[in-house]
């Protein structure tokens, strides 16, 4: 099953589960605010699923700015403008794609949470989202790994059961939190490779990672 398939059959519980994890909103206001975006800025959400983060994007840039969220699951993206038709956002704009090739000319920012863990070559994603925003866009990276701290050991192995329950083609891997682990640490450094004025910072007891910077 592709992850867009995975991801439309899963819609509605991934819509919970994003949004009431407990702490998961501060987390995405804290992705939000290290954009440093300013009233009237473009940001672009590269994997926007059900939109969590649309409303914390949204209120960064204002009215008079712009929010466009990019899916290639067309049933997160049913659920995501369901809220934005609630909500009444003129200025937040939803479309289908792949967050690898976005269909779009460029931003002033890129944000992407719990979506590089995804990509077998996350590096070279990353590197094409800070090509998109070019020098002096910023770029956001929310992603859930193992624990590195002393009680890692004892949260990690139900994050593994979480992992492997929702990871599509999961039989692909070996262990798919080691791959995961893998993907997430390639995505987090080249953000720290390409950027500059960098936010590095963690939480929910170390099984997810923030990483932000303005493009060299």
């Amino acid at each position: 099953m592709s992850a867009a398939d995975f991801y439309t059959r899963w819609a509605d519980l991934y819509d919970h589960v994003s949004r009431g994890i407990p702490g998961i909103a501060g987390l995405r206001r804290r992705t939000a605010e290290a954009l440093e975006l300013e009233l009237g800025d473009v940001v672009v959400e590269m994997g926007c699923g059900t939109g969590a983060n649309l409303a914390s994007l949204r209120e960064e840039v204002g009215p008079e700015g712009t929010v466009i969220g990019v899916d290639v699951s067309g049933g997160v993206l049913d659920r995501a403008r369901e809220h934005v038709a609630g909500e009444g956002w003129e200025n937040v704009h939803l479309v289908r794609g792949d967050a690898t090739a976005p269909p779009l000319q460029g931003a002033n920012a890129v944000v992407a949470t719990f979506v590089v863990g995804m990509f077998p070559d996350p590096e070279a994603v990353v590197e094409g989202w800070c090509e998109f925003v070019g020098s002096g866009g910023r770029v956001a990276l929310l992603n859930a790994a193992r624990s590195r701290r002393a009680y890692g050991p004892l949260i990690n192995l139900p994050f593994r059961a979480f992992v492997y329950a929702s990871t599509p083609g999961k039989r692909r891997f070996n262990d798919p939190t080691e791959e995961l682990d893998r993907r997430v640490a390639v995505g987090h450094r080249t953000v720290g490779r390409r950027c500059e004025r960098t936010v590095h910072t963690d939480g929910a007891l170390g099984l997810v990672r923030l990483t932000a910077g303005t493009v060299l």
